[in-house]
């Protein structure tokens, strides 16, 4: 299912068109609008309700909806969502006052399915936030770190012109094992 054909917008609506697009299409088909309608015309009604309102929360949303347009434009990936209206009993749906379905039964009855590429999972996992930020901070501790070993063997250098370090260091065993025999 196209969440933007749904909602009837094109992939580069603003929020504020699939919100506009949300309310106009809850509206005619929202459950009690068709309270008194033939069971069928109600069912199909409540099930068209369902779905707007699911392609409104994912589109609404920008960390849903990029996923969604990802997930779209992969080929090696399939993005689907499967209802089970099991359990459904609590009251209001975004304030529309629809008894069997309400945003946390859309978590729990709409169970996201994705199967993805190892390209794909990584590309996800090395531009999140949190990893960006990590990367950063170890970014400037290794530089924090190349510059103090690269001042520590500049000054090295200034006060001990003549000798390396290795050089000077093995000067002073033989001057401690000199002492120590001594």
């Amino acid at each position: 299912m196209d969440h933007y054909k749904v909602l009837g917008v094109n992939r580069t609506a603003t929020k504020e068109e699939i919100k506009e697009a949300f309310r106009k299409l809850a509206v005619q088909y929202h459950p009690d609008k068709h309270s008194q309608s033939p069971k069928t015309v109600r069912d199909s009604a409540t099930l068209r309700f369902k779905q707007v309102s699911e392609a409104y929360e994912i589109l609404s949303d920008d960390r849903k909806r990029a996923d969604y347009n990802f997930s779209q434009r992969s080929s090696s990936s399939s993005y689907s969502y499967t209802y089970n209206p099991q359990g459904s009993t609590s009251q209001g749906f975004y304030g529309y006052g629809y008894g069997s379905y309400t945003a946390a039964q859309n978590k729990k009855n709409y169970k996201y399915k994705a199967s993805s590429s190892l390209l794909e999972v990584a590309l996800r996992y090395f531009t999140t936030r949190a990893f960006l930020l990590n990367l950063t901070f170890a970014g400037a501790l290794f530089g924090g770190l190349m510059l103090i070993d690269t001042s520590g063997e500049a000054l090295w250098k200034k006060h001990n012109s003549g000798k390396s370090f290795e050089e000077t260091m093995e000067s002073l065993e033989k001057a401690k094992a000199h002492k120590d025999t001594a």
